[in-house]
């Protein structure tokens, strides 16, 4: 059941051209599955909803997706080695520790785990 005002859609932005290298990216980090809806459009299911599109109308702020971990020195270690840039190492906050790193289009998330 969807309620008003959850979260339900993440879409982020890809530079034209870049949309390969982004889901080749999303596939060796993190397992992720896509379909793709024409040359500039890839949608991931991934337990938020959301997707990359590859023609973006004007240079927004942009969201700071924040993805669970198990193991997050694990984690930390699969996205490096799938090219992602560690932007902010491994550090506590409130309700656990996370980490930040930045996607081949230049996107940053965060990763965090309870531990």
């Amino acid at each position: 059941m969807r309620k008003t005002g959850k979260l339900d859609y993440l879409e982020m932005p890809a530079p034209k051209g870049s949309i390969d290298s982004l889901k080749a990216f999303y596939v060796r980090a993190f397992d992720w599955a896509f379909t793709d809806y024409g040359p500039s459009y890839s949608a991931y299911s991934e337990g938020l909803d959301g997707g990359f599109d590859g023609t973006p109308e004007s240079d927004l702020s942009k969201p700071l997706p924040v993805l669970y971990s198990e193991d997050l020195e694990a984690t930390l270690a699969a996205v490096t080695e799938a090219g992602g840039t560690i932007v902010k190492e491994i550090f506590p906050f409130p309700g656990g520790r996370r980490f930040h790193f930045t996607d081949p289009a230049g996107n940053e998330l965060a990763v965090w785990s309870e531990t």
